[in-house]
């Protein structure tokens, strides 16, 4: 499990967000987006992303 909270500049689809998600808490990217997806079936995933894409920094 990775110590920081990054977001990733390569491997990354869009914004890095699920991927720095992923790595921080040892998961699967792909399982991450999955859940983004549905997350985002209710409403709220959407929004979630945009406010962690702009609280996460980018790796150096």
């Amino acid at each position: 499990m990775a110590s920081t909270l990054v977001r990733p500049r390569s491997g990354k689809v869009i914004a890095g967000v699920c991927a720095a998600l992923a790595d921080r808490f040892g998961l699967s990217r792909g399982l991450m987006r999955v859940a983004f997806v549905l997350f985002g079936l209710f409403g709220v995933g959407e929004l979630v992303y945009i406010i962690l894409w702009i609280m996460i920094p980018k790796a150096p």
